[in-house]
């Protein structure tokens, strides 16, 4: 089963433009996953066994900041390949 998730990431913190670009890069050392950011989210997309490893591991690792906050909506459809009308 594929699934698209789609995550904001909020370090709480000053300097929090260094945390997440750190979590996108990391993200894109999964070969299996197709990640793509805009100015307001990173979109994750691939098969749910995949994409949730990933997700859990560099959520993980992002929590060694401080206050870290992350929302995540989750669908069980590759919405990369949806058409738009």
């Amino acid at each position: 089963m594929n699934t698209s998730i789609d995550i904001s990431y909020y370090p709480l913190k000053v300097e929090f433009i260094p945390p997440i670009k750190n979590f996108i890069h990391r993200l894109h050392g999964y070969e299996n996953l197709v990640v793509k950011t805009n100015g307001m989210s990173t979109q994750v997309f691939g098969e749910y066994f995949e994409v949730m490893k990933a997700i859990t591991n560099e959520i993980h690792k992002s929590f060694e900041l401080p206050h870290s906050v992350f929302i995540l909506k989750i669908i069980n459809a590759d919405l990369n390949h949806v058409v738009k009308e």
